[in-house]
């Protein structure tokens, strides 16, 4: 539950939480989703019941897993890493009790050399977990969410009452025109298609929106992917280069 990612914007994913909910358009098609259910069917006990089939898919069925076994491992690690929290999940989904994101949050506490990189959905929950413990997150604990369209962008407002000193947005799958919403107090900005079965195309105008954005900004822009059926034959080129921006090492202030 611990390993090696091929995710561009990290290193290594850790899943201390597997097993999810469908709860926006952005979920339809979860590359974690299909993965669980392969997982499963292995056997796997960190996956038994995660997901069930739903016509010619597997879904999530809402059931999770609280890993202890696996909370320690990065207190293994030696090298500085970005470590991506819960890849297969969603550590502030309503089933994860506020008592063991506690004990998440010790380990990263702990690993100061490391970075760990929090995407959530549901940043709203995020935000009362923080102001219950009155915690603020440090330099080496990035707090994101995602943000697929338009429908959900209110989710970046929720984001910015998050203390933190690097917060960032996850535009993926990018399925939909977000607008124009504010970026302000928000460091990056990751921007991919989806990828996969079934998976629904990008338009550039929205890609070039929200790089308008991260200028009139200042943030970060990572461009991860436009996505498709072969990702790897569309590629990763916007303005006919790569995008790898990542914030700063150090922010001075919070913002």
């Amino acid at each position: 539950m611990a390993g090696k990612s091929d995710i561009e914007w990290t290193d290594v994913t850790w899943n201390p939480v597997t097993g999810c909910s469908i709860i926006t358009a952005g979920c339809s098609n979860c590359y974690a989703m299909r993965m669980a259910a392969r997982l499963q069917a292995m056997g796997h006990k960190n996956y038994t019941g995660t997901t069930r089939k739903s016509g010619n898919r597997h879904v999530w069925t809402g059931k999770i897993h609280l890993n202890h076994d696996v909370l320690n491992a990065p207190n293994s690690w030696k090298k500085p890493r970005l470590v991506f929290v819960n890849s297969m999940s969603d550590l502030f989904q309503d089933g994860v009790p506020f008592d063991f994101i506690d004990s998440v949050w010790e380990v990263m506490i702990a690993n100061p050399i490391h970075t760990f990189q929090i995407l959530t959905k549901r940043p709203d929950r995020m935000n009362d977990y923080l102001r219950s413990r009155g915690l603020k997150a440090p330099m080496n604990i990035w707090l994101g969410t995602s943000v697929e369209n338009k429908a959900v962008k209110d989710r970046i407002g929720m984001l910015r009452k998050c203390p933190a000193k690097i917060r960032f947005v996850s535009f993926e799958p990018l399925i939909g025109s977000v607008g124009r919403p504010s970026l302000r107090g928000i460091h990056w900005a990751i921007i991919g298609g989806e990828s996969g079965p079934k998976s629904r195309p990008m338009d550039e105008v929205w890609v070039n929106n929200i790089y308008e954005l991260c200028i009139q900004y200042n943030v970060e822009f990572f461009f991860k992917q436009w996505g498709g059926i072969n990702k790897k034959k569309t590629g990763r080129l916007y303005r006919g280069r790569t995008w790898d921006e990542m914030p700063a090492l150090a922010v001075d202030q919070y913002a």
